[in-house]
């Protein structure tokens, strides 16, 4: 159908044109997408298998959804993509508020231009993009917002009686007629205002100011919420949630491999940067078992979750700080490394809700003890003897006692913002450093041997064989017993 061509009623009578219901609109067309097997929802990961086929099934279902996941599980990132799911474009009667489908309009506005001007009324073509609304919900959100209100300069303009459907200024919910509503968080939405959704989510009904109206509105609503306000608050009252027929737990990436994937796909990182900066998949993996970290910390508050946002904003800031390193020094390309991790505190601090205790602690503190968690818990994978160390007199022992003898005449510093070469000379000094390495790892270039290297006295020092102490522009690493009495002798 060539929808500029058709411009009247008359010519999308001779077309063919049929009418559905939005809710039917987005069945059909995921049926076809499926007998297809094309991909519904592009983007999302780690929901293959359970958030998407239980959303495909209450689509097919025809049912109001609501979305109950903890902070940035991509909930809001589905609903916007229901929108592939609406036809390109829809006709609606010419400058109506409300969608009017020109072959059955709702509003006293469609009906008298139908009445008026018959088959030649004048058709628009509205693109799936505007037939999408979004609210969040707020506790200063109205039913005029939501539903509308009555217009009193129109009244008086009109000379019309204030119970007159021709007085009434239409809210977002009548507006977004043949289309998908969304609200967000809905359990902020005042008890009130919830009571309003009711009759329009099961009889398309609307109340204004006392008078109701026939106005049978044609809406997919979807809803998202924090299960722990759904089900502990009680903020939705519970003939709404009656009323919400398909309701779909989301969830965190079950792997890290799926949460680098999220990451990386959602990071705001330019060609420029990728260029510039490389990131090795230890460290991404180290990014991600932060977030993990702080999901099971006793400081911070998992009810409220930790978002992915966490990782993302932490991706783009590691790439930054090595970034802006490599500016200094006047170097073309550069790796990001392990000491760069503790750039990404500011962008975790507003990520994570802490409990009491975590803010006797501190937000950088408590930040701080994320990231040493993740470099202990991601270490066993590179280095597990580091677990079981002092209990063993084996070679391996040896190699690192090798490394643990020079730290006890030495001390080093890493400084944030070293040239590449220089940081690759400190650690060539270290006895028995590179050697390890070598051994362990022999297959990794240069770049990945020198980051290992590093990593190796951060996970020593996380398991107490090495002295680590975080200064404002660097780390200094030295042995572990000579630190200890100098702090008894400090005191």
């Amino acid at each position: 159908m060539n929808f500029k061509k058709i411009k009247t009623l008359g010519e999308l009578k001779k077309a063919g044109y049929v009418s559905r219901s939005v809710k039917d609109e987005l069945r059909e067309n995921l049926i076809e997408k499926l007998q297809k097997g094309e991909e519904v929802f592009k983007g999302i990961y780690g929901y293959e298998d359970t958030v998407i086929p239980n959303i495909e099934r209450a689509i097919l279902a025809k049912h109001s959804i609501n979305l109950l996941g903890l902070r940035g599980q991509a909930k809001t990132k589905i609903a916007r993509l229901m929108v592939n799911l609406l036809d390109e474009y829809m006709p609606i009667i010419e400058g109506s508020e409300v969608n009017d489908d020109p072959l059955e309009p709702l509003s006293a506005y469609g009906k008298g231009k139908l009445k008026e001007l018959g088959d030649s009324t004048p058709i628009e073509w509205v693109g799936r993009e505007r037939r999408y609304v979004e609210k969040l919900a707020t506790p200063d959100v109205s039913i005029a917002d939501l539903i509308g209100d009555v217009d009193p300069i129109k009244a008086a303009n009109l000379k019309l009686d204030y119970s007159n459907e021709k007085v009434i200024h239409f809210g977002l919910i009548p507006r977004a007629n043949r289309g998908i509503f969304v609200i967000n968080e809905l359990p902020d939405l005042q008890a009130r205002i919830q009571v309003s959704l009711f009759n329009i989510l099961q009889e398309g009904d609307i109340q204004i100011r006392g008078f109701q109206l026939r106005f049978p509105l044609d809406i997919q609503f979807v809803f998202t919420a924090n299960p722990e306000d759904y089900t502990n608050r009680g903020s939705i009252i519970t003939p709404l949630k009656d009323r919400i027929q398909s309701q779909i737990m989301t969830h965190y990436p079950k792997t890290i491999e799926l949460a680098k994937t999220i990451t990386e796909s959602e990071a705001k990182i330019n060609q420029k940067q990728r260029d510039m900066v490389l990131v090795p998949e230890i460290l991404k993996d180290l990014l991600e078992q932060i977030a993990i970290e702080a999901r099971t910390s006793e400081y911070v508050d998992e009810k409220s979750g930790v978002s992915a946002r966490l990782s993302i904003s932490a991706l783009e800031t590691l790439v930054s700080a090595a970034e802006r390193r490599a500016l200094l020094n006047k170097e073309k390309k550069t790796t990001a490394r392990i000491s760069d991790l503790m750039t990404v505190i500011p962008a975790m601090i507003g990520k994570i809700e802490m409990v009491y205790e975590g803010e006797q602690e501190g937000a950088v503190n408590v930040s701080y003890a994320l990231i040493r968690a993740a470099l202990r818990s991601q270490s066993l994978n590179y280095f597990p003897e580091l677990k079981d160390l002092k209990k063993s007199k084996n070679e391996q022992s040896s190699e690192y006692d090798s490394i643990k003898t020079w730290f006890s005449a030495n001390q080093v510093d890493f400084l944030n913002d070293w040239p590449t070469k220089i940081y690759e000379e400190k650690l060539n000094k270290i006895d028995g450093l590179s050697s390890l390495i070598q051994s362990k790892f022999p297959t990794l270039p240069k770049e990945g041997k020198v980051l290992m290297m590093e990593y190796l006295l951060h996970a020593m020092a996380e398991y107490s064989y090495l002295n680590k102490k975080y200064l404002e522009k660097s780390f200094q690493f030295g042995d572990l017993f000579a630190s200890i009495f100098n702090n008894s002798e400090d005191e």
